[in-house]
């Protein structure tokens, strides 16, 4: 009786297929057809992906069930993202029959190849997560400035991570996990960025080994206003400070506390050059030429890696962004500071977020913009 219930056990792990895809999405009626297009085209088989229809409003349930089926949407009431993930899992048994999640955001364009390169690389025996390489959509002066720092922080910063196994963030639209980890991971963090509380989750616990997949591209809407930028970019530090105080970032012996601290010890570095070193220096020189002479050096240097972001990914307006990206940047920082202050120091913000927060991001794109995505 034993030997029989154990071969029973290995056909069904024989018949799990490798890789599902969620998409979870609330109002996504704009682009949530556009996005399983993509993932088909990329690779992915339809019966293979799902949805998890997040109490919309408008036709983005009607939109995936023409392309999907029934069997694969679901529709729960307002949960917020992270919960609905964790509802649509349990509906549609994704742990049973798959080796691999991939969970996405509903305004994904994938590369050709995306989902065929995921599953070549793909190794349940010796990673636990995969990440690939988020990039922003042509558009405005802000996805310009998000490509090039996209860029640079991907092409640079997480391969360095990666090598060190210590990838600081598994961004939404990328990640990748091996569906025996789902169990123990926590969906209903109450925080406000899951996928940063995840990853936190991950190296805390020790879960296993990190995969990152630069060849996978994933094109993602970026805000199309001032105002959506910040709003975006405020959910983003408010969720990175919140992660930071309840895994108390920085007094662990991890991989992740050097990643993470070596993180904010570049913007308090940053910020005592801007504040003390070059006001010092003016002053110990007596000449205030100091000032511009290590602004045009700041420049140029900006200038280079915008020169390098362009070829690297053959996208050659993103020197345009050097005009307004000191102010983006001083943007990014400034909010950086304040959110660090209300989570750390005023402790706003500690009950549970909900929401999706993509309410003004969300564009149309017809067939003929995919071929220029890029």
């Amino acid at each position: 009786m034993p030997a029989r219930a154990k071969k029973t056990s290995k056909s069904v792990v024989r018949r799990q297929k490798k890789l599902a895809l969620l998409l979870p999405g609330h109002n996504e009626e704009l682009i949530i057809a556009t996005t399983i297009r993509s993932a088909i085209a990329s690779g992915q088989q339809k019966r293979d992906i799902f949805v998890v229809d997040d109490n919309s409003s408008d036709k983005t349930r009607e939109l995936a069930v023409a392309l999907l089926g029934e069997q694969n949407v679901l529709s729960v009431e307002r949960s917020g993202k992270a919960l609905a993930v964790k509802k649509a899992i349990k509906h549609f048994e994704i742990e049973e029959h798959y080796q691999w999640l991939h969970i996405a955001d509903a305004d994904s364009i994938f590369s050709a190849d995306y989902f065929r390169i995921y599953r070549k690389k793909l190794d349940h025996k010796k990673y636990a997560v995969a990440v690939g390489f988020v990039q922003s959509m042509r558009g405005n002066w802000i996805s310009t400035y998000r490509a090039l720092t996209y860029t640079f922080s991907q092409h640079v910063n997480r391969r360095i991570q990666s090598k060190l196994d210590m990838i600081s963030v598994f961004p939404g639209p990328i990640t990748c996990f091996r569906t025996d980890l789902l169990s123990k991971l926590d969906f209903e963090a109450k925080t406000a960025t899951e996928d940063f509380d995840i990853t936190l989750q991950v190296h805390r616990y020790e879960l296993g080994k990190i995969l990152y997949i630069p060849q996978a591209v994933n094109y993602t809407q970026d805000p199309q206003s001032f105002y959506d930028f910040c709003k975006q970019t405020q959910r983003w530090q408010r969720g990175f400070f919140q992660g930071v105080k309840k895994y108390r970032i920085g007094l662990g012996r991890q991989r992740i506390d050097v990643s993470l601290g070596f993180q904010m010890l570049q913007t308090i570095f940053f910020m005592f050059q801007v504040a003390i070193l070059v006001p010092f220096a003016v002053w110990a020189m007596h000449d205030p030429m100091y000032v511009p002479v290590a602004v045009t050096a700041d420049f140029l240097l900006n200038s280079l890696i915008a020169i390098w972001a362009s070829v690297a990914i053959r996208r050659w307006n993103l020197l345009g962004a050097l005009p307004y990206f000191y102010f983006l940047r001083w943007v990014e920082i400034g909010i950086y500071l304040w959110s660090g202050v209300e989570i750390l120091i005023l402790k706003r913000f500690e009950d549970e977020v909900k929401g999706w927060a993509t309410e003004g991001r969300r564009y149309a794109l017809d067939a003929s913009a995919l071929q220029d995505i890029s």
